[in-house]
């Protein structure tokens, strides 16, 4: 089984990306609010609401997710599906064209990341059975 780098780059990257995420928001003062039910309650301001969207309500943890399943493929010597990184670097261009450059930008590596595993996959199998068995028989590392 040769791992796939690319994948696995890609998983840590969008799961560092995450966590990165979630300590530049992590330290405000709407916590409190938060958990008392102002947000539920509607005593909210805007800006209690912008930043619980920016974070707990973010897409964060799911990005976190997404990058260990990812991860867990490339370590299993597999591959995301294409759409995967076409998707996600579709959103994170969608983002960027609404809010300018920010740490969106951030998200075209795992995303180029995929996207290229996924074209070298395309052309090895393009190449043939014995291109596939010379890959086979290199080292792993």
């Amino acid at each position: 089984m040769i791992k796939k780098r690319l994948t696995v780059g890609a998983g840590w990257s969008m799961a560092t990306i995450g966590i990165l995420h979630t300590a530049v928001f992590l330290p405000h003062p709407y916590w409190g609010e938060w958990l008392t039910g102002g947000l539920r309650s509607g005593d909210g301001d805007d800006a209690s609401l912008s930043v619980f969207w920016a974070l707990p309500g973010s897409f964060v943890i799911p990005l976190v997710l997404l990058g260990l399943l990812v991860v867990r493929l490339g370590r299993r010597g597999e591959r995301a599906p294409a759409y995967v990184g076409w998707a996600l670097g579709g959103w994170v261009a969608g983002c960027v064209l609404l809010i300018g450059p920010s740490g969106f930008l951030l998200g075209f590596v795992p995303a180029g990341l995929l996207i290229a595993e996924d074209l070298l996959a395309r052309r090895r199998n393009a190449a043939g059975p014995v291109a596939r068995r010379e890959e086979d028989l290199r080292p792993q590392r």
